[in-house]
């Protein structure tokens, strides 16, 4: 894999390319990359899974498909993600490499020009979208916010957050709410569109062995007919808390939640990222953790413990599952594993084989596509992109010192517990 290649094509639009000639399939992503806000994301949301279904050129979904299967099966999906205080919304076109199609024709080039026409040119007839396409799209959207309140541990780690950071944007779920979804008409998706091509910051993302430049070209036309005024991004970051939030819930369910959430004070641009990451990863991160070994098998007090990081946030969050008789003693084993970090109490063996492990995971994303795109977009907020081999260099420079200070700034926040009533 070669080394990302970074081009301003617009004002606020970069063009990002990877070269990879392993694989037979590329992906091309257009993200936009808006803030977070209480009354634009539900519409954000909503807006992008509306023109994933149709354009101008392709006006129902059949059509579209159709197109698609012509361009050797080709596929279009969208995703809505949260990068710290911001909202990534994507959408993605994956196909064949240009040098396996049989007329020599490039795929590349095509998808580029449908990507546009979905983003540019959308199924609109006087300022407002298609009712049908929109309120399809609606129900969708509804069905995964219940299906995210029905996975009872997505829903307990989702009400950590937004007790934990009632203050901050960050609280916010991805797709908003579903009050604001409902709220939303096929005219406002259309004042949400004009808005978003104007104002998101686009990052477009280039995998695979085909020629970049004929892609480049076609987001390149497409963004100079717009004139921009890209936002500004940032994230708040609560270095520290000043008192613990205990938060109890409870509804019929067979298996209690316990989550518990630190401010690290450690977050982007900070040096001290790596030493974080490993911090979490040695604590509950892997099948050797502290938490996995001593609280999950030793002592038998949860059906999972597991530990991650926001870099972004500069949030560490511990989520487990307990029977509701234990969950009084699994925080007090918890956070007895957290003392004893700030303590020094890390073997070379756990050091030594939580490098390995992050280094083998951050290796495991460099075997597809979708794995090298993941790699770069959440690098998008840094700064500067480094390779899996940077990275991981780094990650094997950290000292047991430097993980015991990262462990020595954490700082309990939040305590949510889910419980049978």
């Amino acid at each position: 894999m070669d080394s990302i290649k970074r081009k301003e094509i617009a004002n606020g639009v970069f063009f990002n390319s990877i070269k990879d000639s392993r694989f037979k399939t590329m992906r091309i992503s257009a993200n936009a990359l808006v803030p977070l806000s209480a009354d634009a994301a539900s519409s954000n949301a909503l807006l992008f899974g509306v023109l994933s279904r149709s354009c101008k050129a392709y006006p129902d979904f059949t059509i579209l498909s159709k197109k698609l299967s012509s361009l050797y099966g080709a596929d279009l999906t969208v995703s809505v993600r949260k990068a710290g205080d911001c909202q990534a919304l994507t959408i993605t076109a994956s196909g064949l490499d240009d040098r396996y199609a049989f007329e020599g024709e490039s795929v590349a080039r095509e998808l580029s020009l449908l990507l546009c026409s979905v983003i540019f040119e959308p199924n609109v007839t006087d300022g407002a979208f298609d009712e049908g396409e929109v309120e399809q799209e609606r129900r969708q959207l509804l069905d995964v916010i219940d299906s995210e309140f029905n996975d009872k541990r997505i829903y307990a780690n989702d009400r950590l957050i937004k007790n934990m950071c009632a203050n901050e944007v960050f609280g916010l779920n991805r797709y908003g709410t579903a009050e604001k979804i409902k709220e939303a008409t096929v005219q406002s998706l259309y004042s949400v569109w004009q808005n978003l091509l104007k104002n998101a910051k686009f990052e477009i993302m280039f995998i695979g062995d085909s020629a970049s430049e004929k892609a480049e070209e076609v987001f390149k036309n497409a963004f100079s007919k717009v004139q921009r005024e890209p936002y500004k991004l940032s994230t708040q970051v609560v270095r520290s808390a000043e008192t613990v939030k205990h938060i109890s819930e409870e509804m019929e369910l067979s298996q209690s939640k316990l989550v518990m959430g630190f401010r690290t004070d450690i977050a982007v641009p900070d040096k001290e990222v790596n030493a974080a990451r490993l911090m979490c990863a040695i604590l509950g991160g892997t099948a050797n953790s502290k938490l996995f070994c001593n609280v999950r098998e030793k002592q038998s007090l949860c059906y999972y413990c597991a530990a991650r990081y926001d870099k972004l946030k500069g949030i560490m969050t511990i989520d487990s599952g307990v029977e509701g008789n234990n969950i009084n003693k699994a925080e007090k084993a918890i956070l007895k594993e957290v003392e004893d970090m700030k303590n020094g109490k890390i073997t070379d063996f756990e050091m030594d084989s939580t490098k390995l492990a992050v280094v083998n995971s951050f290796r495991a994303t460099n075997d597809t596509v979708s794995g090298i795109e993941s790699w770069y977009a959440n690098q998008l907020f840094e700064g500067d992109f480094k390779s899996i081999e940077q990275v991981s260099a780094e990650i094997n420079e950290v000292t047991k010192e430097q993980i015991i200070k990262a462990a020595q700034r954490l700082t309990l926040d939040t305590v949510y517990v889910l419980k049978n009533k």
